[in-house]
């Protein structure tokens, strides 16, 4: 490796431990994803060792990043601008949940939705993980059906409640609706808006 293939750019390995730690990411797993071995990435990280061009651009798209972000000291409290037309989608009943915190998580996780008059989250209501949920109006007016209460929520409106507790959301509204969904710590992987279960179902 010559001088020339170096970047020397001093503050590097502090980048990409902010932006891996950023990603709740192992730093393990961030070697096996770039193709590079733990020792190297560790030196990297506590500035005994520079990278290739080569080595800097696998880094970056292990982490999801540009080569130019773990240049730029200015870009590691931030994992970029996620555009509204990249939001994942999630088709719902006359509605639609946006992811707006993509995995992986670390504290918490948030989601956008919008429903039309009539949509739902579903037909039944569902439960996830034991997180502390809020949510939030955002526009219109909506009902939040949990565990045997109803709420009628508008816009500014939030309530916050524990998300293992059966729970739906309704427009009854002629108007359409909006909310924001934010949970910490992150619902452990499981189908999205599966209705509530007995603990015996397989």
């Amino acid at each position: 490796m010559t001088g020339e293939d170096l970047v020397p750019e001093r503050e590097l390995g502090h980048r990409v431990a902010a932006f891996r730690e950023l990603r709740g990411m192992s730093l393990r797993a961030l070697a096996a994803a770039a193709g590079v071995s733990s020792s190297f990435l560790s030196q990297l990280e506590n500035g005994h060792t520079n990278a290739s061009v080569a080595s800097l651009r696998k880094v970056a798209a292990a982490l999801g990043v540009s080569p130019a972000q773990l240049l730029d000291d200015s870009a590691v409290h931030t994992r970029g601008v996620l555009r509204a037309v990249d939001r994942p989608t999630l088709p719902l009943d006359g509605a639609e949940k946006y992811v707006v915190a993509l995995p992986p998580l670390r504290n918490l996780e948030v989601y956008a939705g919008r429903f039309a008059p009539g949509g739902s989250t579903g037909a039944e209501t569902y439960a996830h993980g034991n997180a502390q949920e809020i949510l939030v109006v955002t526009a219109g007016t909506v009902t939040l059906e949990l565990g045997t209460e109803r709420f009628s929520l508008r816009e500014d409106d939030s309530i916050e409640f524990v998300s293992s507790i059966p729970h739906r959301v309704i427009n009854e509204s002629a108007e359409p609706a909006a909310v924001l969904w934010i949970n910490s710590p992150p619902t452990p992987d499981e189908v999205p808006h599966r209705p509530e279960e007995s603990p015996l179902t397989p």
